[in-house]
């Protein structure tokens, strides 16, 4: 995935520190291989490098899309070093983010099950858990059209049965 904004949108700068050409260059290089990585819908970062005695603190605040600005913060000796575990926690944010979207889709209970004749749904049904088999609701097709089925569950045993409305 491809970041779609270019690297004009991250900011670098430092309040008491004098970044060189090379530092920013990497800072922005990094943010995008991250932001391209996760999402690629990059709207704005921001590098900011401070010294505090003899290291070197590091954050990094990161915007996705419609999501929260990611931000995080690590101090090191090394300037690159700071960075890049800043880095790694706003990824980490990311890439927390990203799975919370992807597993938040509810599962397809009905998958596949045009695939089989009108008596062997009744058998799948059978065979579902019962938390899958409560929210099991099916549209098959008769040879009078569409039929919604509705799924009725047995006492204690276990047993499901699916009938016709």
């Amino acid at each position: 995935m491809k970041a779609q904004r270019s690297s004009s949108n991250i900011l670098v700068q430092s309040s008491n520190v004098d970044l060189g050409s090379v530092l920013p260059d990497y800072a922005r290089a990094g943010v995008m291989q991250v932001a391209s990585k996760y999402f690629g819908n990059l709207n704005i970062a921001a590098v900011h490098f401070n010294r505090e005695g003899g290291a070197y603190r590091c954050t990094v605040n990161v915007q996705m899309g419609a999501l929260p600005m990611m931000s995080g913060e690590a101090d090191d000796r090394n300037a690159y070093a700071a960075f890049r575990r800043a880095l790694e926690k706003v990824a980490k944010q990311l890439r927390r983010a990203k799975r919370e979207l992807r597993e938040d889709k509810p599962q397809r209970l009905d998958k596949g099950i045009f695939l089989y004749e009108p008596g062997e749904v009744g058998r799948r049904a059978n065979r579902q858990s019962d938390g899958d088999a409560l929210a099991l609701r099916h549209l098959i097709e008769d040879a009078s059209g569409w039929m919604p089925l509705e799924l009725e569950v047995g006492s204690g045993d276990g047993a499901h049965r699916i009938v016709a409305q």
